[in-house]
């Protein structure tokens, strides 16, 4: 068994992408929070809309995998 993975260069690269991957999904929801007539975060949290919050977590899902894919290459 081989442990290439443990070496830093390897668990550096992890670390960035997956800053550079939360740091997008960050960014995503900033705009669509701009485009929409509402505040997303204030509706889901203040007002407890359950069925907003369902729909970002998909949103989240679906620009997480598609952030995974564009990493993955």
């Amino acid at each position: 068994m081989s442990l290439d993975w443990l070496k830093p260069t390897v668990i550096l690269g992890s670390v960035l992408y997956a800053v550079i991957g939360v740091v997008v999904l960050w960014v995503s929801f900033v705009i669509i929070d701009k485009l929409t007539p509402y505040k997303l975060w204030e509706e889901i949290v203040e007002h407890k809309n359950v069925a907003l919050g369902i729909m970002v977590a998909g949103m989240f899902i679906a620009i997480g995998q598609i952030v995974a894919a564009a990493i993955q290459g």
